[in-house]
């Protein structure tokens, strides 16, 4: 997909969104939409990635706003999404899981810089309470653990009866070890970071280094793209976002329910629940536990509300300049 860098500033706006609970060490996420002849999209790539890994984010920013995807006649309305629970304590745990209603599933994040294990299993623990037992619960480690690190937390973390861990260790050598490790277990490996973020995003099915994968439309390249890299790994996958606008939720709900036979797991798609403002009157916020398949019309005022200083705006159109002339 090939749009001129002037059609593109024409209408960009960079927002500057806050947290309602602090996530990646961020307490605000920036975002630059854009609004193309399909409708509104999103280039977010987090602040520390570098042009050329950006630049599979412009790809999928381009492709949703100025082609409109094609939705199989299967394809649902709604999609089921998990709660996505940062590293809080655990007495925090209940007010952020209540702005994830009818959410069945809930995605832990574990292995904090400056926590101790006993902090994540205490916020697994008072998740468990809060869900009952018939509640999922899966954890993501974002690659923060070695093997021996890896093999402990999910041994003292398995009891309270683990549907996957999420990215446990960093590399997919690591992945395939930890995975047989405690394949006796019956505790599924997920890959995330392993595939997103890889030169080879189907390697890591390759070597048999995760059960499922975890997969993101932005940092993949768009909706085709991720497409054609579930059909090549052949192996069950979770659908989810990088704490978008509803904007680049969008665009999550149309990979979603693009997914030939649809997606077997709760996906990772209700992150607006973590924004404490957004870009549109409606957005995508977790109803019954789940999210609208549609477009998302933006508000001028919250653009404006939320506008990035001008600093951190002149960041981001030269980010999009520079991260464009690679396209």
């Amino acid at each position: 997909m090939t749009v001129a860098l002037s059609e593109l500033l024409a209408t960009a706006r960079v927002v500057s969104l806050p947290l309602t609970t602090r996530f990646r060490g961020l307490d605000t996420r920036e975002a630059l939409l854009l609004e193309g002849p399909a409708g509104w999209t999103e280039f977010s790539p987090f602040v520390e990635y570098d042009d050329t890994e950006a630049a599979a984010w412009l790809r999928a920013a381009l492709d949703f706003g100025w082609r409109e995807p094609t939705l199989p006649a299967s394809a649902p309305a709604r999609i089921r999404v998990n709660a996505t629970l940062p590293a809080v304590d655990a007495d925090s745990v209940m007010d952020v899981l209540a702005g994830f209603p009818g959410c069945r599933t809930v995605k832990v994040k574990v292995a904090e810089a400056g926590q101790e294990l006993s902090d994540d299993v205490a916020r697994v623990s008072r998740v468990r309470d809060f869900l009952g037992a018939d509640g999922r619960i899966r954890i993501d480690a974002n690659g923060a653990w070695n093997l021996d690190e890896a093999e402990h937390a999910i041994h003292a973390l398995a009891e309270f009866d683990l549907e996957y861990v999420e990215q446990p260790c960093a590399t997919v050598d690591e992945l395939a070890q930890i995975r047989k490790r405690v394949k006796y277990m019956g505790i599924p490996i997920a890959a995330d970071e392993s595939v997103r973020k890889a030169e080879d995003p189907v390697a890591v099915a390759r070597a048999k280094a995760a059960d499922i994968l975890v997969i993101k439309a932005q940092p993949l390249g768009g909706i085709e793209r991720a497409l054609e890299i579930i059909e090549v790994a052949g192996l069950p996958v979770v659908v989810s976002s990088a704490i978008d606008t509803s904007v680049g939720l969008s665009m999550g709900a149309y990979l979603a329910a693009s997914v030939p036979g649809g997606v077997s797991y709760d996906c990772g798609l209700g992150t607006a629940a973590l924004l404490a403002a957004d870009v549109t009157d409606v957005p995508l916020l977790p109803v019954d536990g789940q999210i609208d398949v549609r477009r998302v019309e933006v508000s001028e005022k919250l653009l404006t509300q939320h506008a990035a200083s001008s600093d951190r705006t002149d960041w981001w159109l030269a980010r999009l300049t520079r991260v464009h002339a690679l396209l």
